[in-house]
């Protein structure tokens, strides 16, 4: 493993690390994401766009390698994307080593980069979205940084509903099935859906889809 770049955020210490062709993020020890695959990650933007069917304003929590924003970039359906991403390690590296897994996103006019974290941005007031997309730490299970977890609670999915036009997705990528999460999610939300892909080593990661009633 070679260490391209090594970081002291305001969360803690952020390392990129190569493996052959490939990256690795790494939070304090803890392995986050690599850019080995990227199927689940894409499916997070694409089945929400997809179930939406019209031009919509996507918000995106967390930029990561840049699979789900390069996703949005490419959908016939996306008017604009705001990401939210805590770490300007992160954002940084999309003008380097990350740059050809974002495919350059961060250029297109339509996109807008906060560096805020999620959680706290979502509690100020702010514009609507069609689709959110969220992606932050491991999922709704397994959190690195433990302040995520309120993403996936009542508080956090109650500020994602707000931000939501009527008929809008929210789509949540999680590292494995969470049952206790799936439930949670059908008390707040219409037509929740779970949509396992197959990774190459553990079990299946997961897409969960879940609507706001139209007014």
């Amino acid at each position: 493993m070679e260490v391209h770049d090594r970081r002291t955020g305001p969360h803690g210490e952020l390392v990129l690390r190569g493996d052959g062709e490939h990256f690795e993020i790494i939070s304090n020890g803890v392995f986050l994401m690599d850019t080995r695959a990227g199927a689940s990650e894409r499916l997070l933007v694409r089945a929400a766009l997809d179930r939406l069917a019209r031009p919509a304003d996507v918000l995106i929590g967390g930029l990561g390698v840049g699979f789900s924003l390069a996703e949005a970039v490419r959908s016939p359906y996306t008017r604009g994307v705001t990401v939210v991403e805590r770490e300007p390690a992160v954002i940084g590296w999309h003008a380097g080593p990350l740059r050809p897994y974002s495919e350059g996103a961060l250029d297109d006019p339509r996109v807008r980069v906060e560096c805020a974290d999620l959680l706290t941005w979502l509690r100020a007031p702010g514009e609507p979205y069609d689709a959110i997309c969220l992606d932050i730490d491991n999922g709704p299970e397994w959190t690195v940084s433990e302040g995520n977890a309120a993403l996936y609670g009542p508080e956090g999915l109650d500020l994602l509903a707000g931000r939501l036009r009527p008929g809008g997705v929210l789509a949540v990528w999680s590292a494995a099935a969470v049952t206790v999460f799936e439930d949670r999610l059908r008390e707040r939300f219409a037509g929740v859906s779970a949509h396992p892909v197959e990774v190459a080593r553990g079990e299946p990661d997961v897409v969960y889809l879940a609507s706001i009633r139209a007014a």
